[in-house]
């Protein structure tokens, strides 16, 4: 299993895209998946449109949904937070040979790419929204880099800290050097 965790704009999305082109995992891409949920679900869409995080157990019911124990998984977006990713370690962990790779560049470049996200007109509904962006970054340095510290010294899992401040085609180059580690 490789977990990618980054704040938004890091290029999760991206990446994940161009792994699932070079092998076949089972994708699952959290912010996408609770999209559609929240396309069905006024309660969802309306934490969303805030930019805060889903409960618990309404959030980990869904990946435990969506996790195939018996496909190599690329989760996109989750954990994001100290008791998710407790979670993720305790419930796969013994099922799968987890590496986290996180995906390092500082706060600015997050902005500008989620900026150039809505330039370009790939961005959602909540880039949009200045409120809910540094909401959301807020959330990101506060509730998920702790989680992303606590994985660093979590016993037989891989953890790698990728610097993905370049171009593209090197950031990838970064990625698939961290995994053939």
């Amino acid at each position: 299993m490789i977990v990618l965790m980054g704040g938004q704009g890091v290029g999760k999305g991206t990446f994940a895209r161009m792994l699932c082109e070079r092998h076949d995992y089972k994708y699952i891409e959290t912010g996408k998946m609770l999209r559609d949920a929240a396309a069905n679900n006024k309660s969802i869409a309306d934490i969303m449109a805030r930019g805060e995080l889903l409960p618990f157990e309404m959030l980990t019911q869904i990946i435990a949904e969506n996790v195939d124990i018996n496909r190599d998984t690329l989760l996109d977006g989750f954990p994001r937070t100290l008791d998710q990713a407790k979670w993720l370690i305790q419930n796969y962990a013994n099922k799968f040979n987890i590496h986290i790779l996180y995906l390092d560049v500082p706060e600015e470049i997050m902005i500008q790419r989620i900026q150039k996200r809505i330039r370009d007109g790939g961005g959602r509904t909540d880039d949009a929204d200045n409120t809910a962006i540094r909401n959301r970054l807020n959330i990101f340095w506060n509730t998920t880099m702790p989680a992303i510290q606590w994985l660093q010294g979590v016993p037989n899992i891989k953890f790698s800290d990728v610097d993905v401040t370049g171009p593209v085609d090197e950031n990838f180059k970064n990625i698939l050097s961290a995994l053939e580690q």
